[in-house]
């Protein structure tokens, strides 16, 4: 009766008693044990960096389950093109395993999709990221809380010093949040931009903090196409 309990690795596909392999999951690309508290990125000691010293992010703290490089890029991409909606859960569980209870907020908003994209896409892969999170923390999720009003490009066709004008004002919140603690949640964040563009408006609704949540954390130059396309990497085979 034992062997029914198995699943598949989603990475490797040998048998396993979770999404992925006890093998796969120590192989993940994590973040470096030493890294900027604010941003997230690699550093020679656990400090603030001298970007996020000259410029600090509006977000109160950053969490980031893995860095954005195959295998996981793949397996984001696989959910956010090829509409695989059961990844969501697995990439969520990933992101839960960096979160502690002190961590956990009044409230988790998913970034939110312009509505054109949304008809394209047909969901938010950072909803459904979220939907998760909120079933296994208790968090109370706001989906419609905010909106994105303009249409902007993708930040992956933008060059990095230019995304932070890209999404300039692309965001407007209804809901006061005074006094509570905010989660913002993406599935990548890259320059950070949109997350922060998106805690600078929660914090002006009256939030008392924010949080910036992705399930992976990109470096400068090392961002992958965005898309399947040529990608011999299959999860779900």
């Amino acid at each position: 009766m034992q062997l029914f309990r198995h699943k598949r690795c989603v990475l490797c596909q040998i048998p396993a008693f979770g999404d992925i392999c006890a093998a796969c999951l120590a192989d993940l690309p994590r973040l470096a044990q030493t890294h900027c508290p604010s941003c997230l990125l690699p550093m020679a000691s656990p400090q603030i960096c001298g970007a996020c010293l000259r410029k600090p992010p509006v977000w109160n703290r950053a969490k980031a389950a893995l860095r954005y490089t195959y295998p996981v890029d793949a397996l984001v991409q696989a959910l956010k093109y090829r509409t695989d909606l059961s990844l969501a859960p697995i990439l969520a569980d990933l992101l839960l395993t960096e979160l502690q209870k002190d961590d956990l907020p009044d409230y988790i908003i998913p970034v939110p999709l312009h509505p054109e994209r949304l008809r394209d896409r047909g969901f938010n892969q950072a909803l459904e990221i979220s939907r998760y999170l909120c079933r296994k923390t208790g968090c109370k999720l706001l989906p419609a809380a905010c909106i994105r009003t303009r249409s902007t490009p993708s930040q992956t066709q933008i060059p990095w010093k230019k995304r932070k004008q890209n999404v300039r004002n692309a965001f407007t919140c209804a809901q006061d949040f005074s006094g509570k603690h905010v989660a913002i949640v993406d599935d990548v964040m890259t320059s950070g931009a949109t997350l922060n563009e998106l805690a600078r408006i929660i914090l002006r609704h009256g939030a008392s903090s924010v949080s910036a949540w992705a399930v992976a954390r990109a470096f400068p130059g090392t961002l992958p196409a965005n898309n399947t396309a040529g990608h011999s990497f299959n999860p779900t085979n």
